[in-house]
């Protein structure tokens, strides 16, 4: 008998997103851990998507313009893609059919190498689809705030959502 067959019976849960019946309207589900954001880390995304504004790349640039405190700025789309990579493991991990669209996105507040980004997220509506059947439209906010708490970012989300295959568990 291998060790494996040796265990104790027991319940074998995998991790995923939530059923279109599980969002709840008005709550706020807060994504942890956070992420630090590095300066290889704004190189790389910068450099990858092509953006080559001097704000994110050249530091001595940066250094003379005010309000930077003398430091390159994080991405803002590297901001955002990473709040809502936070929210993926709690709220969409194999549920998502897709993203239907971003709106009210906003940056309040500069993010900069060495920052921690926390994000949350509000469901602010949900509806079954109308023409997709077995799938929900969800809203969302997210919220993404600095280690000092801090709002840095916010965007507004509309989602397509499996409902639960099995019903109301």
């Amino acid at each position: 008998m291998s060790a494996a067959e040796s265990t104790a019976p027991g319940a074998r849960i995998t991790q995923r997103g939530l059923w279109f019946e599980e969002f709840q309207i008005g709550a706020v589900y807060e994504h942890r851990p956070g992420r630090t954001l590095t300066e290889a880390d704004n190189v790389l995304f910068t450099t990858l998507t092509m953006n080559t504004q001097a704000l994110h790349l050249d530091a001595a640039w940066s250094a003379t313009q005010p309000g930077f405190d003398g430091q390159r700025l994080i991405n803002s789309m590297l901001t955002l893609s990473t709040i809502v990579g936070l929210s993926v493991a709690q709220l969409t991990q194999g549920t998502l059919v897709a993203n239907l669209g971003f709106s009210d996105i906003a940056f309040p507040a500069p993010m900069f190498a060495g920052d921690t980004l926390y994000a949350e997220t509000e469901c602010t509506g949900k509806r079954v689809s109308k023409s997709r059947p077995g799938e929900g439209v969800v809203s969302l906010t997210h919220l993404g705030r600095n280690q000092h708490g801090v709002v840095v970012a916010r965007a507004s989300r509309s989602t397509l959502v499996r409902l639960d295959p099995e019903g109301q568990r």
